[in-house]
């Protein structure tokens, strides 16, 4: 099948698909005519690649999910290891954005928000406080 009909059928724009193929996470046959052929198990790829990356997954944690999944004899004590790093590096975010959060609520709730020039969270930005 053609990069249009790959991309229909993955959910993936044909510029992705391209990337995927040129970092070397894909790589679909060619037909007599040198346009690429995709097949079935490519799509599939494609798919797993989405999610993979849907999940947060970065382009070289997909690459090594991807291997772990072609690979028959894998441990699944290698994937796992994976998706806990990536657990933990979602934690600590979460708690960044909690940090954040808070800190925004508190200035926001101290700015008056009025016609007065004084501004708690400009203040705070600029380092004056």
């Amino acid at each position: 099948m053609n990069i249009g009909t790959a991309s229909d059928k993955s959910g993936l724009p044909p510029k992705t698909i391209r990337y995927y193929e040129d970092i070397g996470l894909l790589k679909p046959g060619r037909a007599e005519n040198g346009y690429r052929d995709y097949s079935m198990s490519d799509v599939h790829k494609l798919r797993f690649l989405q999610r993979s990356r849907g999940l947060g997954f970065s382009v070289e944690e997909c690459r090594q999910l991807l291997a772990l999944y072609e690979d028959k004899e894998r441990a699944s004590a290698d994937v796992k290891a994976i998706a806990q790093s990536k657990f933990g590096e979602i934690e600590r975010k979460i708690l960044e954005l909690r940090e954040l959060q808070h800190t925004l609520q508190h200035l926001v709730a101290h700015c008056h928000g009025d016609q007065r020039p004084d501004c708690p969270i400009l203040e705070t930005i600029s380092g004056r406080n």
